[in-house]
């Protein structure tokens, strides 16, 4: 009892600390060459909304300019955010479709040179939150600040929990037909043999009777 009761605080420290992880973004950098796409994926659920900044890095690059091209799609293959000929920009979304959100970039000018270094900030669910706005509109500031972001993290992991409890049942679901399916294909396959096998035995039985070998 007293082992359990000494890591429960434990637990708790670690929930919280997952939960403020959640509240954080990080730039992401691709190194976009003269020829090819670099993309970036994200499974992300229905409802959420998706912020992401991007711009291009010219340090090796003193003279020429290039320009990026960049595509944003769906899991089902729709166009959520499409730009050409950009140094930098801003795509923002809400996601209606459940799955693999897929951001391509490629350099699209003339001026390629050697590559370029590319900064993508993608920001996704309550990390897309303006909170210093909040703060200002509900007049809260200190730990009420910081207990409203645990809040709004724990609502995020629960609806995550419950998005993955649904996604784990549509599987088991699909493994179970599936499992059904094999069973009803085997037991059809052995029927098949032993009616085969019967028809085989009935041809010889004939064959052997009509050359009077039995």
């Amino acid at each position: 009892m007293a082992a359990a009761a000494a890591t429960r605080p434990a637990l708790v420290v670690g929930a919280l600390v997952a939960a403020l992880m959640m509240l954080g973004s990080e730039a992401v950098w691709l190194d976009l060459p003269p020829t090819g796409t670099k993309c970036v994926s994200e499974e992300i659920q229905p409802n959420v909304v998706v912020v992401a900044d991007y711009m291009l890095m010219y340090e090796a690059h003193a003279t020429a300019h290039p320009t990026v091209a960049v595509k944003v799609t769906s899991p089902y293959g729709n166009t959520v955010h499409h730009k050409e000929n950009a140094t930098a920009g801003q795509f923002a979304f809400t996601t209606a479709e459940a799955g693999n959100y897929l951001a391509c970039f490629w350099l699209d000018s003339a001026e390629k040179g050697s590559g370029v270094s590319l900064s993508l900030d993608w920001k996704i669910g309550i990390a897309t939150k303006d909170w210093d706005s909040v703060a200002k509109k509900e007049k809260i500031e200190g730990v009420e600040l910081e207990l409203a972001k645990l809040e709004a993290a724990v609502e995020s992991i629960h609806h995550n929990l419950l998005y993955l409890k649904a996604r784990e049942a549509e599987m088991r679901e699909v493994s179970e037909k599936t499992n059904s399916r094999v069973a009803w294909f085997s037991i059809l396959s052995l029927g098949v043999c032993v009616v085969v096998s019967a028809l085989q035995l009935w041809h010889l039985q004939g064959f052997f009777q009509k050359k009077k070998l039995i």
